[in-house]
Formats: structure tokens, sequence, C-alpha cells
């Protein structure tokens, strides 16, 4: 049985990844702050569960991460929680630097300072760290291209996780998957803008020049 530490749990990929585990032996903390991205947990009914707990914490908040860290000693931390949003990431860069940049600073200065073995931080990044690519698919030795405020914070993330690994041998795994879909999306991403559009007989709208 580990201790598991999930970011954002009540996020769309965090809470999906909960579900899967939460039949396993495994007890898992949820830390998620609930901003508009977040879901409704009456829907998804982890409390039920002897072996979840929630916990309403900011991850900019260092006192309150390493609170919690120290708390629980997990053997690993799967951190979603992130601002996402490309168009909210151009009006408010500031929030994303913050949540992106810092809130995962907070997270591995308190986890490389936890007296455990065998310890291992996953981070869950994305593939717009890597820009545009035209052609040529990517892969962990593309060079880092951000095009967004938000792809930007990201990348500055992935740095620092990578960081924390050379410098003070934390156990890390950096993921930068492409786009994900499906149950508990979003309304502002992609496929939902499309589907509620069609639900709703709107113009679907065409993103960039529709190529």
């Amino acid at each position: 049985m580990s201790n598991i530490l999930v970011t954002g749990g009540l996020g769309f990929i965090g809470s999906n990844f909960i579900s899967k585990i939460l039949k396993s032996n495994h007890f898992i903390v949820n830390i998620d702050s609930k901003t508009y991205a977040s879901i409704d947990s009456s829907y998804l009914k982890f409390e039920s569960y002897s072996n979840y707990k929630y916990y309403n914490i900011d991850i900019n908040n260092f006192d309150e991460v390493n609170k919690i860290i120290n708390k629980y000693t997990f053997d690993k931390i799967f951190h979603f929680a992130a601002e996402s949003h490309v168009d909210n990431s151009i009006s408010d860069p500031f929030l994303f630097a913050k949540t992106n940049v810092i809130g995962t600073l907070n997270l591995l200065e308190s986890y490389k300072n936890l007296n455990k073995e065998n310890k291992l931080f996953i981070h869950v990044s994305t593939d717009e760290v890597f820009g545009s690519i035209e052609e040529e698919k990517f892969n962990e030795l593309s060079p880092f291209s951000p095009n967004s405020p938000y792809s930007a914070s990201k990348a500055s993330s992935d740095h620092f996780v990578r960081s924390y690994f050379v410098t003070h041998k934390l156990p890390v795994i950096i993921t930068n998957c492409s786009n994900n879909y499906g149950r508990f999306q979003n309304k502002e991403k992609f496929i939902p803008t499309i589907i509620k559009s069609l639900i709703e007989r709107k113009k679907i709208p065409v993103y960039g020049k529709g190529n």
C-alpha cells in the first residue's frame, strides 16, 4: 500500500486518474483549490471510499503544501494541478506563472526535503512546450518552443522539475502528452465547445485559419 498525493484531483484529468486507482489498496490524498475548472465532488462520489481524503489546498501556499506532504510522507506525488486554458493565459499571464511555476516549485521544494526512501514525483505537462510542429513528430529531445503564456509556464515548470532531479537527486517523471478528451472535460475546451455549439444550433467556432 502506498500513500499517493494527487494535485488537482477535481480537475478533468486528475479526477479520471483518481477514479482509476480508487479501487486499489493505495491511500489517496487529493488537494485541489476548487477553481472554475473543478468538478462538483458530488458527481465524483470519491468521498464514499475509505482510502480517499480531500483537502482544499492551493499549491501556491507553501506552508499548507509542506504541512500535508510531511503529514502523510507520500510515496508518490502525481502533479496534475495547473492553469491550462490558453486564452486565459493571454489575458492573465501572472496567474499562470504563479500556479504553474511557483505552485510546482512549492511541491518540489517540500518533497525533496521529505526524509523518505523511494519517493517519486510525476509531473504532468503538455506537448505544447514544444510549440507548433508542422510535419515532424516531437520527442523528449525536441527543443522547447512555447508559443503562449500557458505553454511558457509549463515549459518553465518542466525545467524546474528536471533541475530538482539533477541538483537534488529527486526521482521524477515528466509527461508531455498530447490533447486529452473525455468525461468531465471543461466546456471551454475544443471538443465540448463543438458539441455545445451543435446542441444549441450555433455556428461552430473555427480555431486559427481552420487548416
